[in-house]
């Protein structure tokens, strides 16, 4: 084997790592978090949680994602450790199917249906396939399902690309006596453990030996403790997820190790004793892709069978491992946890949810503000305060997350998304700035005594309205993604717009007939602002989500258009005006 044939070897491996990556990326967005969501809402069944473990790894091939997946939910604190276990077990066999596919580059014959059942007869065609559905669709389904195929097509082009690389490996002396050195089961583990703790993929590492294996020197002796020890390997994964985790999820990554460590003992001194006393004829037969795969799904069936009745057992080991420090505090922000960004849909619902909930807090503060104009109370006022506060950081913790998000292999739909709610978070944020600013005011109104006249009152009670009005329509459009209700918005958005020019017009004429005074007059104008100000951040978000709905549009040319020559947006307009309407005072002049 040449400098050259080392050069082909890792251009493969890196063809099938990239490969494996592009097929597992393409399946999870075409999940489009569904998987993820099944794992969130899983009771404590045991046997439900080992099948949806299976079900859920078989299709995104990596045990290692399910698990930090796991160790995520864990750390939020929306699933209990008791939970994870047989879940762990379930991702450890649905791992083996990635096995059970790369044998196939193992199938000899000279028919034609066993010619076609070889990778480097379809894979060309799957190829061509997933490149014409990426490139030319502008479906985001179809071009997700292209981008599978073309990562199942590389990740195979890698495989056969390694095996030709060790074809030189057959007549060589040197590697021959070194894999009698590997057939020490020890040394065997720690070999296979240290090159999947590298890789960190036992389905990578399980890939790579059924390459070697194509090369016909591979004997069962050899090839059994190395995937034990890939077995043991791929536990690196959740264990460096859970380093900066609490102390539930560093429980999860536990238990993952203790399954594969007793499972390996197990098996090991169970096999390895028989074979002493009835020596088993096959151990020094060369090993194939298939008998890899055969191997890798026997030892982890067997792991499961012994000590699925032991989830207990291990839970109550993982907690003995693991003590709590007692400062694990709930975290308010725990789903947005960077272990989701992986899977983009996943993380995308959560950071929706904290803007639903930063919606609603501002909807309330601005309530609770309005009330205090005329009733001022100090519990009331530390509420908004604190509410405010509050809504800023929902603001800088998700819009934090959604800027690591964009980084990620987003959607078209999930692009688009994550670009409005970045859009909106601002505008949310301000108007909960806005309620403080009424509740400060209103505070002030109480400190200087200072009265409102019964028209005055009348018409700041009136602006109100209209502003609770376009907020709860904002609101419910937003979280209901109705962008036919968000074109409710810019016509009562108007009109209270309309509303302030009103209210500043008659509060010049009270104050020139000396039915104000000065003080009060600063802090009419104050409220007044601040309501506008409202309106105008839910115009801002029901643009948004128009402009979400129907992609091309800009926001200036849709507001000018609703604006000039559209009946449906004259008739909400008059409707609105007449709904929310004070009178102008006359000037006294003009008397």
């Amino acid at each position: 084997m040449d400098i050259f044939s080392v050069l082909t070897l890792i251009g493969g491996l890196a063809l099938f790592l990239y490969g494996m990556d592009n097929m597992g990326s393409g399946l999870k967005k075409l999940s489009g978090g569904r998987l993820e969501n099944i794992l969130e809402r899983l009771t404590s069944n045991r046997a439900k949680g080992f099948l949806l473990g299976l079900a859920v790894t078989a299709v995104i091939q990596s045990s290692s994602a399910t698990t930090v997946m796991l160790v995520g939910f864990v750390n939020s604190g929306i699933m209990k450790l008791s939970q994870t276990i047989s879940i762990i077990m379930g991702a450890n066999i649905g791992t083996t199917v990635t096995a059970w596919i790369l044998s196939l580059s193992g199938i000899n014959g000279e028919s034609f249906f066993v010619k076609i059942l070889k990778p480097s007869s379809f894979t060309p065609i799957l190829a061509v396939i997933g490149v014409i559905m990426t490139m030319s669709s502008g479906n985001s389904k179809k071009q997700n399902i292209g981008e599978i195929l073309v990562g199942f097509a590389i990740l195979m082009f890698g495989m056969e690309t390694m095996s030709s690389s060790m074809d030189g490996l057959k007549d060589s002396a040197a590697f021959a006596k070194m894999l009698i050195m590997f057939s020490n089961p020890v040394m065997g583990i720690l070999v296979g453990t240290a090159l999947t703790a590298i890789i960190q993929s036992s389905s990578a590492s399980v890939g790579i030996l059924q390459a070697l294996s194509l090369t016909g020197t591979i004997p069962f002796s050899t090839a059994l403790p190395i995937i034990l020890g890939q077995n043991i390997g791929t536990t690196i994964t959740p264990v460096l997820s859970a380093i900066n985790g609490n102390t539930s999820s560093k429980r999860v990554a536990v238990s993952c190790v203790y399954i594969k460590m007793i499972g390996v003992v197990i098996f090991a001194v169970l096999f390895y004793t028989v074979n002493v006393f009835y020596p088993f004829p096959f151990m020094n037969s060369h090993v194939s892709a298939l008998s890899i795969a055969i191997i890798h799904t026997t030892f982890n069936i067997f792991s499961t069978v012994i000590l699925m009745p032991f989830c207990k057992n291990i839970e109550k080991l993982a907690v003995m491992s693991v003590k709590s420090k007692g400062d694990d505090e709930e975290n308010k922000f725990a789903m947005l946890d960077d272990r989701f960004l992986s899977s983009p849909s996943f993380a995308l619902k959560h950071c929706q949810e904290y803007v639903y909930q930063m919606a609603d807090l501002a909807k309330e503060s601005i309530d609770k503000s309005i009330g205090l104009i005329n009733n001022f109370d100090a519990p009331t006022a530390s509420y908004i305060a604190k509410a405010e506060k509050d809504i800023d950081k929902y603001e800088d913790k998700i819009g934090t997350y959604l800027v690591k998000l964009s980084s990620e292999n987003l959607t078209h739909d999930d692009s688009k998304e994550a670009t409005e709610l970045l859009h909106c978070i601002g505008d949310f944020e301000r108007m909960g700035d806005h309620a403080l600013n009424i509740m400060q005011t209103s505070e002030e109104i109480k400190d200087k005594s200072i009265q409102f006249s019964p028209d005055a009152k009348k018409e700041v009670g009136v602006m109100a309205a209209a502003v609770m009005d376009v907020v709860d329509i904002t609101v419910h459009a937003f979280k209901e993604k109705n962008s036919e209700l968000a074109t409710r918005v810019e016509p009562l958005e108007q009109v209270v717009d309309k509303l302030k020019s009103t209210l500043k017009s008659n509060h010049i004429e009270r104050l020139q007939r000396g039915e104000c005074t000065t003080n009060m007059g600063f802090v009419f104008s104050d409220i007044i602002t601040n309501f506008e100000r409202i309106a105008d951040h839910c115009s801002n978000i029901a643009v948004s989500l128009i402009q979400s709905e129907h992609e091309g549009i800009e926001a200036h040319e849709y507001l000018h258009n609703i604006k000039h020559d559209n009946f449906a947006f004259d008739n909400l307009y008059d409707a609105y005006k007449k709904k929310y309407s004070v009178k102008k005072v006359k000037r006294a002049d003009a008397q």
